[in-house]
């Protein structure tokens, strides 16, 4: 970590574009023109953000944020693209009383759990951390023997076990969240601490992948338990205990008993069974607004050339992504959604008799598809029913009707969009091959989605196809249902974070309705531990 002296004398220029083939030298020899200094006066040259401007696809470059330090900072002036750089450190810390009186729990080790126990475990809280499914390396092999054999453990899968539902992703790293306590920074370095690769630190929009995300979930549970946290698998929350408004403990499937008057709420967005139990001892909740669709899957070498031209597969560009949207007549919004480079689309079910879609990517992101979600807005108004938890039923409805639709075997329904703009069901497959395992069927997407979202599709495939070249090709192929795209519920909390209805009870993350991916969670799960730490504290 650099020294605060050192700090105070960094320079941020932002704001440097190069040539996309520039040689390594020429970030330094530029940042160097633009302080009017020479290349060897420059102490330090660190890059802090690179993204890509691929607006003229016969000149795409790349743009640069770096921190540099001088041997003589005296002449240094600042204005325009040069600026002092801001302290990006992560500065909370605060010790809990001795002895503790009791000890905080976690509930859950998706990103937000485990982050938030992270953050326990440092400043010396000694959090439990309950997980009800397993760990992340055996926790893959039931997810890889569920695609393989089409046999469901409900409680090992794509979305239950340790890493949470983000484990089998892209591990996209990219959020929209605006935040001054440097939350993000403290995430994203104790990702690299534990194992992902170092360039998320700079990458406009990082990665983990797939295939690293098992190792790195593993180092922080490590960290966690070196700092003085527990971990357990295989423990199901199954009741809150609740004395006087206040939590006073947690009870698992197996009958232990645990007592604590804190408890990280971190569950996800689909452990619904949860969602019951909390209804029914008195967390007040909301339904929530989130979307429902398909995967959408094209050649990843079509989406390469129509983002970047003749410069497609440039190893410092990889393989190109997309973000499209288009407002539909009807009032909806049809928009894509967790885009997957050179992935493939997974099978995401969590309960018995229902298909559910999601995507991944590898870290190489070399598969021959890409992928993304093509999802439209639902809300109460769509549930019929006013019961906080209706969204989960609505939810439980669509991927149903997948099941019987892809013959009741964990196939998925499948369609291509020449046949889904035609209004027929497909019968087979052409260019695009579909990835989903453990296999599609050809179907009528419109049997297992509602109306209003066909009708969108319908009318935002065309548009989306003048937007990006290739997106309405008829052999691409959708495969539903996608209907996780986030919480169908809110866990309503105050301004600390606090249940409004249970003291003692955090709701935190995706699954309590305040996140939308890994690191917006994880975010979240730093943030709650903080209220819980300050609180703790102030308990003596």
């Amino acid at each position: 970590m650099p020294s605060a002296l050192w700090m105070h004398f960094m320079l941020r220029v932002s704001d440097i574009a190069l040539p996309l083939d520039h040689p390594e030298p020429a970030l330094r020899a530029r940042v160097a023109s633009m302080l009017r200094v020479a290349p060897e006066d420059l102490r330090e040259c660190r890059v802090v953000r690179r993204s890509v401007d691929a607006r003229k696809r016969n000149a795409i470059v790349l743009l640069y944020t770096v921190d540099v330090s001088l041997d003589d900072e005296s002449g240094a002036q600042l204005g325009g693209k040069v600026a002092a750089a801001p302290d990006m450190a992560y500065h909370f810390s605060i010790r809990p009383a001795r002895p503790l009186p009791h000890r905080p729990i976690v509930i859950g080790a998706g990103p937000c759990g485990l982050f938030g126990a992270l953050l326990l475990a440092q400043n010396g809280f000694e959090p439990i951390l309950l997980e009800r499914g397993k760990c992340a390396k055996e926790r893959a092999a039931d997810v890889f023997a569920f695609w393989r054999t089409g046999v469901l453990n409900p409680a090992s899968n794509a979305l239950f076990g340790e890493g949470g539902a983000g484990a089998f992703s892209d591990g996209k790293l990219t959020t929209q969240i605006k935040e001054r306590e440097n939350r993000c920074a403290k995430v994203l370095n104790e990702l690299v601490a534990a194992g992902a690769p170092e360039e998320i630190l700079w990458l406009h929009k990082p990665h983990i992948g797939t295939d690293n995300l098992v190792r790195v979930v593993e180092n922080l549970r490590r960290a966690i338990q070196r700092h003085g946290g527990e971990v357990r698998f295989n423990s199901h929350v199954s009741r809150v205990a609740v004395e006087a408004g206040a939590v006073c403990g947690v009870r698992l499937a197996d009958g232990t008993e645990i007592a604590s008057r804190h408890v990280l709420l971190a569950i996800g967005h689909s452990a619904r069974d949860t969602f019951d139990m909390l209804h029914l001892s008195g967390a007040a909740m909301a339904q929530k607004a989130f979307s429902i669709g398909a995967r959408i899957e094209h050649p990843q070498c079509k989406v390469d050339w129509a983002q970047y031209g003749k410069a497609a597969r440039h190893p410092r560009l990889g393989a190109a992504d997309y973000k499209l949207v288009h407002h539909c007549g009807n009032g909806r919004s049809v928009y894509t959604f967790c885009m997957c480079p050179g992935g493939e689309v997974i099978a995401a079910s969590s309960e018995p008799g229902q298909v559910v879609t999601n995507g991944m990517s590898r870290y190489a992101r070399n598969a021959p598809n890409a992928n993304s979600g093509l999802l439209v807005g639902v809300g109460p108004e769509d549930f019929g029913d006013t019961h906080p938890l209706a969204g989960v039923a609505y939810q439980r409805r669509w991927e149903e009707l997948a099941f019987a639709l892809g013959g009741r075997n964990y196939h998925a329904p499948a369609q291509t969009v020449g046949d889904l703009l035609a209004r027929r069901a497909s019968t087979g497959f052409g260019v695009v091959k579909p990835s989903y395992t453990p296999g599609v069927t050809p179907a009528d997407l419109s049997e297992c989605l509602p109306p209003y979202v066909i009708g969108a599709f319908r009318e935002a495939l065309p548009q989306l196809g003048k937007k990006l070249a290739g997106f309405a090709l008829p052999d691409a192929v959708l495969t539903g249902v996608e209907t996780r795209s986030s919480s169908p519920v809110r866990i309503l909390r105050t301004d600390t974070c606090e249940s409004e209805t249970l003291r003692g009870l955090y709701p935190a993350g995706e699954g309590a309705g305040y996140a939308g991916g890994i690191m917006s969670a994880a975010v979240d799960g730093v943030r709650v531990a903080e209220s819980i730490m300050r609180a703790m504290a102030s308990a003596g």
